[in-house]
């Protein structure tokens, strides 16, 4: 019996140390990618830069416009290669554009900034990539934004340069700020990003424990309070920027139920197979029950949403059955779903290899014409979504295509 008990003691000592292997190098492949995630020069991320003539697209100007701005002193004369070609312009500069040029796409402090929810509680249908290229869209739209991570995996949050459970603690976290808020407070703990006007709350691991927590909490006191602790720290920034994407775990557990009831609008990403549309299905009407039910026993309102939309993600257009069910999904969910779709791409994932978006690659990874078609696809699906946040705003509800 004693060999028995020192031959068990001495396969869990081994598989302990296996694990413990494992996650180092592990780390240390995740160190490798964010070393060459990072500018050479600054050793920090690098946000996009644009040509004059894509940097007068993006703020509403013409380049001769912004060459005249240039000449009269309202924009500082251009820096040029030894070459004599004009530097490209950074998102910084172009928000100084629209500063100088009155072009800021800014709500009206009237108007409630959106709140937007990336979810489902099916993994793998590309929701943390749609939530990181939404956020990015609208700081290179000129909007203030901020991303909340709310995912313990932290995906997004990995986007952005970190290590989450290496360069960032439980106090970094919404996990921190929970346990102490007043301590701590929302602010403390938001990050500014390489994407000028994109400012990032970030998780790690340590986010998990708060299912745990909230469901203790809510068999000890009875209280449903508890779920609004997502709602109630948004609060305290949310009228610093125009645009908050948050993304939730993929599972509809107490933190996803938070973080619906803080939004007022949903995206939910749905790859157009049966298994992905069944599930998204069940999504749905687990997330409506759940509301009904918190709104009876916590006599709570529910979450009024301004929109909630489908979008069609990890699209293949060359298969006939992604053909089929896209057409049947359309029918379905009609007017709630995008017209535009994300599709699969050998792009999003090599940038996603770098750390990178595709909104951040200054060259393609794989073609020209490919990247070209998923940036098209990408911009579209972010151009529709920036449209509904518009129209939601009351001073601008009237406005058409942007």
């Amino acid at each position: 019996m004693a060999t028995q008990i020192s031959d068990t003691a001495s396969s869990e000592n081994t598989a302990t140390d296996d694990l413990r292997s494992l996650h180092r190098k592990s780390l240390a492949i995740l160190k490798r990618l964010q070393t060459h995630a990072m500018d050479p020069e600054t050793g920090e991320k690098a946000g996009p830069t644009y040509s004059i003539s894509k940097a007068a697209e993006l703020v509403d100007r013409t380049a001769s416009a912004i060459r005249e701005a240039e000449r009269d002193g309202r924009l500082p004369e251009r820096e040029r290669t030894p070459s004599g070609h004009r530097l490209p312009y950074n998102l910084a500069e172009l928000d100084h554009m629209r500063e100088v040029f009155d072009t800021r796409p800014w709500r009206e402090p009237e108007d409630m900034p959106a709140i937007i929810s990336v979810s489902n509680f099916k993994g793998g249908v590309g929701k943390s990539t749609i939530a990181v290229h939404l956020a990015q869209h609208f700081s290179i739209k000129g909007y203030r934004t901020l991303l909340v991570d709310c995912d313990s995996q932290a995906s997004s949050t990995m986007m952005f340069g970190y290590r989450p459970d290496i360069d960032l603690g439980e106090n970094d976290t919404l996990y921190g700020h929970f346990h102490d808020p007043e301590l701590l407070g929302v602010r403390s703990i938001i990050r500014k990003t390489h994407f000028h006007g994109l400012d990032l709350l970030p998780s790690n691991l340590k986010l998990y424990n708060l299912e745990y927590e909230i469901a203790a909490h809510l068999a000890q006191t009875r209280s449903f309070d508890v779920i609004d602790l997502i709602s109630q720290a948004i609060g305290e920034v949310v009228h610093d920027y125009d645009v908050v994407i948050m993304d939730p775990p993929p599972a509809l557990g107490m933190v996803s139920m938070a973080v619906l009831q803080a939004a007022n609008a949903m995206v939910i990403p749905m790859p157009p197979s049966v298994i992905d549309f069944s599930s998204t299905v069940s999504f749905v009407d687990m997330a409506r029950t759940t509301m009904e039910q918190l709104e009876q026993l916590g006599g709570r309102a529910r979450p009024a949403y301004n929109f909630i939309r489908v979008v069609a993600s990890r699209v293949d257009e060359n298969k006939s059955m992604h053909r089929e069910l896209l057409a049947m999904m359309r029918d379905v969910f009609g007017g709630s779903m995008l017209t535009s779709i994300m599709p699969t791409s050998a792009e999003i994932d090599n940038a996603s290899s770098r750390l990178k978006t595709v909104f951040e690659l200054d060259r393609p990874v794989t073609s020209r014409d490919v990247h070209m078609r998923c940036l098209k696809y990408l911009t579209a699906v972010c151009d529709d979504i920036e449209h509904d946040v518009v129209a939601s705003w009351a001073s601008r509800s009237g406005e058409g295509a942007i």
